[in-house]
């Protein structure tokens, strides 16, 4: 077989946070020293290979796979965000909520300061503000509009050093 059939046949989503994957879970779901009560949420699987550069962020993913865009028609349906909902709510169980240190879960919301990733993060936040977690949004180093795929790596690094409360 060629190597893109191969690509086509063995390239898949990750079951848990839609990253591609060669296996169910992909290498960053499976790897146990990361931090699994701090997921980020990001539009795109570039804006999970940005973070990952930085080398700043040892939480997992979430892959929304868009954000919401009425002019687009992509409405929250189009998106992973009910299967996020699900893993925010599975991360919240009594004994998983706080780790060793006694810090609360966390999701921080990864996606663009326009007006279509504000949206999307205000309509995260009020599908899982119910369960308790700690909602944050990256610091506001990336200019108003700039998408994660093209900030240099010190800004995005920064911004997740310095990540702040969700406000809506």
């Amino acid at each position: 077989t060629s190597p893109i059939d191969r690509l086509r046949d063995d390239v898949m989503y990750c079951r848990t946070c839609r990253m591609i994957s060669d296996q169910e879970t992909c290498s960053i779901c499976s790897d146990r020293s990361r931090d699994h009560r701090t997921i980020c949420v990001v539009e795109s699987v570039r804006d999970v290979m940005s973070i990952e550069k930085t080398g700043q962020y040892h939480g997992v993913y979430h892959v929304l796979g868009g954000i919401i865009s009425p002019i687009n028609g992509i409405g929250p349906s189009d998106l992973t965000i009910r299967q996020l909902v699900d893993r925010v709510s599975d991360m919240v169980s009594p004994e998983a909520m706080f780790d060793s240190d006694g810090a609360p879960a966390e999701v921080i919301l990864a996606l663009s300061g326009d007006v279509e990733g504000e949206t999307t993060s205000f309509y995260i936040y009020r599908q899982i503000s119910q369960f308790g977690v700690k909602v944050s949004s990256l610091a506001r180093g990336l200019g108003f509009g700039d998408d994660l795929e093209y900030a240099d790596e010190l800004t995005l690094g920064r911004s997740i050093i310095n990540r702040q409360v969700f406000k809506p």
